[in-house]
C-alpha cells in the first residue's frame, strides 16, 4: 500500500514494512515487525520521530535505507568505495519510486559521485521479505567498489543475538550473546558458504525460543565470501544486515558498469524461531523449481565401497538397495581418471578404462534394470595437481604472486571463471549427462578458496572469488537448461555450502559428512531453521560411525534420517536379514509418511530438560503429525518429564501411538507409561500441547517416535 507522503507499506504474513521515499530524500525504514494493520501511516511516521541528541548530527531516528557517513549515520555503511581516493561518502537521494502490493524499486543518485542505486525490495505472502542494492557507476572514470550491504532496523526488544558457527562435521552450531551497543560482524573469507558461516543472524527478546518470542533474522544469499551483522549504535539504532565481502579490487566499476548485491532475506517472527522457519519453509516451497515429485529413497555408495569400485561388487550393492525398497543409487568417487584415492584425478572427468572398462552402462543399465534411478558424484571446481588436466593446464589453477595456494586434500582450485576452463568443464559434464542416463548428479565442493587469484585475466592473478561464483551460478544453470530432468545436490565437504542462492540452482544439500545419529540431531535441527525437511539429505549411516566412531542402533539411525530427505550409505549387502528386513520396514514408513514430513510445518518444542529434544512435522491442515522425543543425554531426573507436542489444532481430538519402523528401543516396555500399554491415547490438541504425554525411560541416544492422526 503506497500512502501521502511517499509512504510504501508493504504488508504479508503477519508482518509490515513501513518505507519513506520521497524525491530529494534519502529512503528510511519507519518500521519492520509485527503487522501495522490499517494504522495511520502518518501517525506512524510521527510517532517515530524523536529529539536530536545533544551533541550530535540532528537526523531522523528513523533508520535510513541505504545508511551512510553523510547524514550522520555511524553506523556500518551501505556502501564502501572510492574513485581514486575520493568519492567516498556518497549521499544518494530518492529519484523515482515504483512500488506494487508486495514490491518496491526506489532508484537514488547522486550526481556529484556520480554514482545510481536501484534498491529492490520484496515481500512475501509468508510475511519474508528480501532486499538489495543495484549501484551503478554513472561516471566516466572508474570506481572501486569494496563493498554493498543491505540492513534493516530491529527495536531496542532485540537485545539478544543467536548466530551459528561449525566445522567439518559439526555445521551450524548455534552460539548466543546479549546484543550490547557494537557490533557482532560474522565474515566469511572462505570461497564458498563456509562450514561456520552463520546461515541465519538472529536477533530477539531476551530469552526467546522456538515457540515464544519476537525474533527479527537475516541470510545472505551468496555462495562466496560474504559478511552478516547485527549492530547497536549509542544512539539506540538497531540493524541486521549483510552482503558480499568483496576483497580488496576484486570489483572495479568501469563507465556505466552495475554491481548488485546479494539478496539479503529478513524474517520477523512474533512465535519464536519457529516462526522463522515457517516464513522460510514456505517461501521455498512456493518457488517454481522447488522439487515437486516425492523425494526418492536414497543409497550413496560412499561409506559403502569408498574408492573400491567393482562392478560384481556394486550389483550386490544394488541388489540389496533394490530388496528394502532403494529409488534412487548414486555411485561416488572414484569412477574416473586415475583417481584409485584422493591423491590423483581431479579434473580429468572421463570414465576410468582401468576400472571401468565397458564404461559405466553396465552397472547404469543393471541398476535401472532393478527400477532404481542412477546418480554420480563429481567434483567439478576442483583438480589435482597429479592430473592430466593439471599437467596440460596449470595456468587454470586459481593462485595469487606466481606460488600455489597451500593444497588441501591434495587438490587446487579450478578457475572456472576463465572462459577455456569453463568451457572445458562444461563440456565434460554435458557430454556425461547425454552419454549416460543419469538422474541426479552429487555436486562436491572439499576446499576452501584460499589466495584464489584469476587466471587468463587481465590484470594476472586479481582476486578471483567473485567471478568464481558467478561462474559456477552460470555453469548450473546452463547445464539444467539443456539437462532439466537431472537434479542437483549441493554437497561440499558435507554442509559448507548451504544458502538460498545455490538453492535456486540445486534441488537438496548434503547436510554434513556426518552420519553419527547424535551429531546429525543438532546439525538438522539447526539446518533446519533456514530449510525444510525435503531440502536436507539425511542418511542411515553404518552402526559405527565413519567420522566419531560411535555406535548406534539402527533404531536411533533411522529415526535421525526420517526427518529429512532420507536415505542410507552404508554397506547393507554385507549386513544380515535381519538388519535388512529392519531397514525394509522403515523405507516403507517413510514413503507413508514422506507426505507429511515434505509439505508440513516443521515444530520444536521448548523442553524444559536439555538432555531431551522434541520436534516434529505437522500437517498444514493439522491433521495429523509425527514427533521425535530425543534422549540426547542422561538427565538429572529418574523419569523424562512429559512432553508437550505443539502445532496441533486444540480443538480436534487426536490419536497418539508410539511407532518403531526400524526396531523398538531396548527396555521401552518395560519403563514405559500406562497410556502406552494400551498402544494409544486419545486427547485433544489443547492437552497435548499444555498437559503433555508422560514418556518412558529411554537410556541415552535412543529415540521414539509418535504418530498423531485423527481420531
Amino acid at each position: 500500500m503506497t500512502g501521502a507522503a511517499g509512504w510504501h507499506h508493504l504488508t504479508a504474513g503477519g508482518v509490515s514494512l513501513l518505507v519513506e521515499a520521497v524525491a530529494g530524500a534519502s529512503p528510511r525504514v519507519l518500521w519492520w515487525g509485527a503487522e501495522l494493520g490499517s494504522t495511520d501511516l502518518a501517525a506512524v511516521a510521527l510517532a517515530a520521530g524523536a529529539a536530536g541528541p545533544h551533541g550530535g548530527v540532528v537526523a531522523s531516528s528513523a533508520a535510513l535505507l541505504f545508511p551512510n557517513y553523510a547524514e550522520g549515520d555511524a553506523s556500518r555503511p551501505a556502501l564502501a568505495g572510492h574513485r581514486g581516493g575520493v568519492d567516498f561518502s556518497p549521499l544518494p537521494k530518492c529519484v523515482t519510486v515504483d512500488s506494487s502490493e508486495s514490491a518496491l524499486a526506489i532508484t537514488s543518485a547522486d550526481e556529484s559521485a556520480a554514482l545510481s542505486v536501484r534498491t529492490d525490495v520484496e515481500i512475501s505472502e509468508s510475511g519474508l521479505l528480501r532486499l538489495r542494492h543495484a549501484v551503478t557507476n554513472t561516471g566516466d572514470s572508474d570506481y572501486v567498489l569494496d563493498g554493498v550491504a543491505a540492513a534493516l532496523p530491529i527495536p531496542g526488544e532485540a537485545a539478544e543475538v543467536l548466530d551459528f558457527t561449525g566445522r567439518w562435521s559439526r555445521e551450524r552450531s548455534p552460539q548466543r550473546r546479549p546484543m550490547t551497543i557494537g557490533a557482532v560482524v560474522r565474515d566469511s573469507r572462505r570461497g564458498r558458504t563456509g562450514h561456520d558461516a552463520t546461515t541465519l543472524m538472529c536477533a530477539g527478546e531476551p530469552g526467546f525460543g522456538f515457540r515464544h518470542g519476537q525474533v527479527w533474522a537475516v541470510h545472505v544469499a551468496w555462495s562466496g565470501n560474504h559478511s552478516t551483522y547485527a549492530e547497536r549504535t549509542p544512539s539506540g539504532l538497531g540493524r541486521l544486515g549483510g552482503g558480499e565481502l568483496l576483497l580488496s579490487g576484486e570489483v572495479i566499476l568501469a563507465a556505466g558498469a552495475e554491481y548488485v548485491s546479494p539478496w539479503l532475506f529478513a524474517v520477523y517472527s512474533g512465535a519464536g524461531l519457529d516462526g522463522v522457519s515457517a516464513s522460510f519453509h514456505r517461501w521455498l516451497r512456493a518457488r517454481t523449481n522447488h522439487p515437486k515429485s516425492p523425494r526418492p529413497i536414497v543409497l550413496n555408495t560412499w561409506e559403502a565401497v569408498y574408492f573400491q569400485h567393482d562392478l560384481e561388487k556394486l550389483c550386490r550393492l544394488a541388489d540389496a538397495a533394490a530388496e528394502v525398497g532403494v529409488e534412487r543409487f548414486v555411485l561416488d568417487d572414484g569412477w574416473f581418471g586415475s583417481r584409485r584415492d584422493d591423491t590423483s584425478g581431479l579434473g580429468d572427468w572421463y570414465v576410468s578404462a582401468q576400472v571401468w572398462p565397458e564404461g559405466l552402462s553396465p552397472l547404469i543399465d543393471y541398476v535401472r534394470g532393478l527400477g532404481m534411478q542412477f546418480g554420480l558424484w563429481v567434483e567439478p571446481e576442483m583438480i589435482n595437481p597429479d592430473s592430466e588436466l593439471a599437467r596440460a593446464h596449470p595456468d587454470w589453477i586459481m593462485s595469487t604472486g606466481g606460488r600455489l595456494p597451500a593444497e588441501v586434500r591434495h587438490q587446487q582450485v579450478l578457475d572456472i571463471g576463465n572462459p577455456a576452463a569453463y568451457a572445458y568443464i562444461f563440456e565434460r559434464l554435458d557430454a556425461l549427462l547425454t552419454e549416460y542416463p543419469i538422474s541426479f548428479v552429487k555436486w562436491d565442493h572439499n576446499r576452501d578458496l584460499v589466495d584464489a587469484g584469476q587466471s587468463g585475466a587481465e590484470p594476472h592473478n586479481r582476486a578471483g572469488v567473485h567471478r568464481q561464483t558467478l561462474a559456477i551460478y552460470r555453469l548450473l544453470d546452463e547445464l539444467r537448461a539443456k539437462h532439466p530432468g537431472v537434479e542437483v545436490e549441493s554437497c561440499s565437504s558435507g554442509g559448507a555450502r548451504i544458502d538460498l542462492e545455490i538453492l535456486q540452482r540445486t534441488d537438496r544439500v548434503w547436510t554434513s559428512d556426518c552420519n553419527d545419529a547424535l551429531e546429525r540431531q543438532a546439525i538438522q535441527r539447526w539446518t533446519g531453521l533456514l530449510l525444510p525437511p525435503e531440502l536436507m539429505g539425511a542418511h542411515v549411516g553404518p552402526t559405527e560411525s565413519h567420522t566419531t566412531g560411535r555406535v548406534h542402533s539402527l533404531s536411533f539411525r533411522a529415526v535421525a534420517a526420517t526427518f529429512g530427505h532420507s536415505g542410507m550409505e552404508w554397506d547393507i549387502a554385507s549386513i544380515t536379514a535381519q538388519e535388512r528386513a529392519r531397514l525394509r520396514t522403515w523405507v516403507s514408513f517413510v514413503k507413508d509418511h514422506r507426505d507429511l514430513l515434505h509439505s508440513g510445518d516443521v515444530v520444536r518444542a521448548d523442553y524444559p530438560d536439555p538432555a531431551g529434544w522434541v520436534h516434529g512435522v505437522v500437517a498444514t491442515d493439522r491433521s495429523c503429525a509425527l514427533f521425535a522425543y530425543v534422549q540426547m543425554a542422561s538427565t538429572a531426573f529418574e523419569r523424562p518429564l512429559p512432553v508437550q507436542l505443539p502445532g496441533l489444532d486444540p480443538d480436534r481430538c487426536y490419536l497418539v501411538r508410539p511407532v518403531y519402523p526400524a526396531g523398538q528401543p531396548a527396555d521401552v516396555n518395560r519403563t514405559g507409561p500406562a497410556w502406552m500399554a494400551a498402544g494409544e491415547i486419545a486427547l485433544s490438541g489443547r492437552a497435548l500441547a499444555t498437559v503433555g504425554l508422560a514418556l518412558p525411560i529411554l537410556r541415552p541416544e535412543q529415540a521414539l517416535l509418535l504418530e498423531v492422526s485423527p481420531r
